[in-house]
């Protein structure tokens, strides 16, 4: 099962995501994560990049927000304890199960 992790670097938050993905990849061998850094907004624009860290299984988004806008952001996810910068652990391994 191959995961995507998109990110860029003024965003700090996709550093959590990643530990939170590399945890589920030590647990689930089956789980590869590749990482993709958005270098400007043409490239955003190009593959609809609507936030860091955005984390996709194939093509989609395990969090999508339509009314995300495109470009080159911090992404705001909605957490059991409120706003954070990237979804809990429970909340990707059930995105990843439900996928």
């Amino acid at each position: 099962m191959d995961i995507t992790l998109q990110y860029f670097d003024g965003c700090p938050n996709w550093k959590i995501a990643a530990e939170r993905l590399a945890v589920l990849a030590a647990a689930y061998p089956g789980i590869v994560v590749t990482r993709r850094l958005v270098e400007n907004l043409e490239d955003a624009e190009t593959i609809g990049f609507r936030g860091s860290p955005s984390i996709l299984m194939g093509e989609t988004d395990l969090f999508p927000d339509p009314s995300a806008s495109v470009g080159l952001a911090c992404r705001i996810y909605t957490t059991p304890t409120g706003l954070a910068g990237a979804p809990t652990l429970e909340q990707l391994r059930d995105a990843i199960t439900a996928a």
